[in-house]
């Protein structure tokens, strides 16, 4: 039967999703990687289980929506408030900083600016997700370093809008000024609202006070809501996802927004296992296998650099050694919105197949080595609450065993070496000649 087939098809990726997912929170991290892992094991370079990705590409999409809806709903403006003015110079500074990288590599490379910017977007958005995650674990969710990290993060995330909305009208034409009046509107009510909300002001609406009383009518009322708030968006030339998140972030800061949050966030959780599945099962292991070493060029390049770029940024603004290391370590890595961004770019014509391949492999191991990056946040929690100021110092701290280790290898190497190879030793003694020996002066 062809209805048990395809039940039998939803029933392997809802098991294998939840089976990756508890694998990588037992190992306490995000269960979206997990999703991911699930989706490269299904996909048609692994497994090959699913084959038709359409029908998970509009779920997902779905999803996208359902994400930036809660996300406004849950925004926390008022804590961002506090340290926005760091937040977002620290923003302004990585946007500028991966825009100056990236155009420099551009020239040489021969890549068009608008793929610059693209990279530069895309490098700067952190993963919300693991960064929390990872400033939970350290126990610096109340503290100076946990409040800045997170309010940079909510800078990223008011951020994606109008990255979106770029992409979306920079796409295959190019700069247009209907184009550009687009992204001056979007990015200008944004940020009035955006102000409005900081400075105490509320918009109550009544059926949502009618709809928050009534428990089993938030769910519904939270994706009719999302949905027709994406549908006009698009009727009015903006992109779906801008009129989703300008929805939750109206209503969240409105009567009932906890309420209608924590009837959205299973659904929404839902609809997102379905979009990072997707991305995995975009993720061709065979153009990873073929390609590996420009891929982790590209990881281990953007992680390093955003990283150092982080810190710089920090220090720059007289925020103190240990908090700018600890903060710029934190929010080092490519975030789950960098996906986004590459979908957004692959329908509007910016990035070729090859390229938003590229990209999506990049930002997936970027998220699959995260184990590795909290571990090394862990250290470095440490390391700052010990006040380790000199390289030397924290090197040996962070990677003293294996830095021995390795030493020891090496000189264990080297001495094979020059056993199996005792004549070289044995010519250059014989190539040197003895330096006559100095006169001493007549006096």
């Amino acid at each position: 039967m062809e209805g048990q087939e395809a039940l039998t098809g939803i029933a392997v990726v809802g098991l294998a999703a939840l089976l990756c997912g508890l694998i990588l929170t037992r190992l306490r991290q995000p269960a979206v990687v997990g999703y991911i892992l699930a989706g490269v094991l299904l996909g048609p370079t692994a497994f090959a289980i699913v084959d038709n990705q359409e029908q998970i590409r509009l779920l997902a999409d779905i999803g996208i929506l359902m994400l930036l809806f809660v996300l406004g709903l849950e925004l926390p403006i008022k804590d961002f408030m506090n340290v926005w003015r760091t937040a977002l110079m620290v923003l302004a500074g990585q946007i500028l900083g991966f825009l100056s990288i990236t155009l420099v590599l551009a020239a040489f490379m021969g890549w068009d600016g608008r793929f610059a910017a693209f990279l530069a977007f895309a490098a700067t958005l952190s993963s919300t997700a693991v960064a929390i995650k990872m400033i939970e674990d350290i126990g610096e969710t109340k503290t100076d370093t946990g409040r800045l990290s997170i309010a940079i993060l909510v800078a990223q995330d008011l951020a994606v809008i109008p990255m979106i909305v770029f992409v979306s009208n920079v796409g295959g034409s190019g700069f247009t000024a209907v184009g550009l009046a687009k992204m001056i509107a979007a990015g200008a009510f944004l940020a009035g609202l955006v102000v409005f909300f900081a400075k105490g002001g509320r918009m109550n609406f009544a059926f949502a006070e009618r709809i928050a009383s009534h428990r089993e009518l938030r769910p519904v009322a939270a994706i009719a809501i999302c949905l027709v708030a994406a549908a006009l968006s698009g009727v009015f030339g903006f992109s779906a996802a801008y009129g989703a998140f300008i929805a939750g972030l109206v209503l969240g800061n409105g009567v009932g927004s906890a309420r209608l949050a924590e009837a959205a966030k299973p659904i929404e959780g839902l609809l997102m296992m379905v979009f990072f599945l997707s991305v995995g099962l975009l993720i061709d292991l065979d153009f990873i296998r073929a390609h590996l070493g420009q891929v982790m060029i590209w990881l281990i390049g953007a992680t390093v650099v955003k990283t150092a770029l982080n810190i710089g940024i920090l220090r720059l603004l007289k925020r103190p050694w240990p908090q700018a290391f600890l903060s710029g370590v934190l929010i080092g890595q490519i975030g789950e919105f960098s996906f986004l961004l590459a979908a957004v770019g692959g329908r509007s014509g910016m990035l070729p197949p090859e390229k938003q391949q590229l990209i999506i492999a990049v930002v997936a191991l970027s998220l699959l080595v995260s184990p590795l990056w909290l571990m090394t946040a862990r250290r470095l929690h440490t390391v700052t609450a010990r006040r380790r100021t000199t390289l030397s110092s924290l090197l040996n701290y962070l990677y003293g065993d294996q830095t021995t280790w390795l030493i020891g290898t090496a000189k264990n190497i080297a001495q094979q070496l020059h056993a199996q190879h005792p004549e070289d030793k044995n010519t250059k003694k014989r190539g040197k000649k003895k330096k006559p020996a100095k006169k001493p002066d007549k006096k």
